[in-house]
């Protein structure tokens, strides 16, 4: 998956079960992942512009629920985008600044109106040769809340899922009296493993997203990984991070997607205005903003 990985659960037989949770993720990375050469997923990106091709359920699933948010106008999510990943190559040795022509052609090749599901044969179809679907913005939420549903289907009452910038908690914290998990949240100007705070939950998802994570510096100007797809570059705004609280980590997937298209203000504005889901953002000047709701639950440091 490229990315650090921390299960951690307690239950009388937590050998077995971390062990079938990490076949899980191997599976998954067979399945969903399009920069893995043998993935179901790159085969339906191979066969863009020739023919449909029969997927598993919970890929097609996945697909299905990231094709729906991606036709939606107010989301920033588009699972289409992977021509432009692959153009731009941020957080790979060989990124670079695309020429506009190039990234002209590519704009053609990420219009998610162009991919064809067929419920029935849970078939995929993207009509354009050079497409390619992308599910790097939901993928790491998708597999936290499948391993969390493995787990507690085991018995599991206490436990972390830790995907690196997905983190899903399982009940409550056995090592501290109050029962909260302490969650750090990156300071984004800062080397990994600085933090600005921490945020205490219970049974919840905290996503972190941000565009420290993968970067590309041009003659002092930095470009991230986080992709307009009107434009065809990094999506320009004031945000350096998003962390979405959530019940499920697919939720904060989405949430911080869909919030990096939008000024900090707004964005709280909104999440206050939504059940369930609370945020704290971080601009490239280290303002700290969060929802109403998460204010107790926050400890800056």
């Amino acid at each position: 998956m490229g990315t650090k990985i921390n299960l951690s659960i307690s239950h009388p037989m937590a050998a077995e079960l971390l062990e079938k949770a990490k076949h899980m993720l191997a599976d998954y990375e067979i399945r969903f992942s399009a920069n893995h050469s043998k993935s179901t997923l790159t085969y339906v990106n191979q066969q863009a512009g020739i023919q449909p091709v029969s997927v598993d359920s919970e890929l097609y699933d996945l697909i299905q629920f990231g094709q729906n948010y991606s036709l939606s106008s107010k989301l920033a999510l588009n699972i289409t985008i992977g021509p432009l990943v692959k153009l731009w190559k941020i957080g790979f040795a060989d990124a670079h600044v695309p020429k506009q022509k190039e990234i002209d052609e590519r704009l053609k090749l990420i219009d998610p109106t162009d991919i064809v599901l067929d419920d029935a044969k849970k078939t995929v179809y993207l009509t354009k040769k050079g497409m390619e679907l992308d599910l790097g913005a939901l993928a790491k939420g998708y597999f936290a809340d499948k391993l969390k549903q493995f787990f507690q289907s085991e018995g599991v009452e206490s436990g972390i899922v830790d995907l690196g910038g997905n983190v899903l908690t399982i009940g409550e914290n056995p090592k501290y009296e109050d029962g909260y998990w302490r969650v750090g949240i990156q300071k984004p100007s800062l080397t990994r493993g600085e933090l600005v705070g921490a945020v205490l939950v219970k049974d919840k998802s905290v996503v972190t997203s941000g565009i420290y994570e993968r970067s590309l510096k041009v003659s002092e100007k930095k470009y991230h990984h986080i992709f307009d797809s009107t434009t065809g570059y990094p999506i320009e705004n004031e945000l350096a991070s998003i962390t979405i609280i959530s019940d499920e980590s697919l939720d904060g997937e989405l949430w911080t997607t869909w919030l990096f298209g939008h000024n900090s203000n707004a964005a709280i504005d909104y999440i206050d205005s939504v059940p369930g889901i609370e945020a704290l953002l971080i601009t490239k000047n280290n303002e700290v903003k969060m929802s109403h709701g998460i204010l107790p639950y926050v400890v800056l440091f």
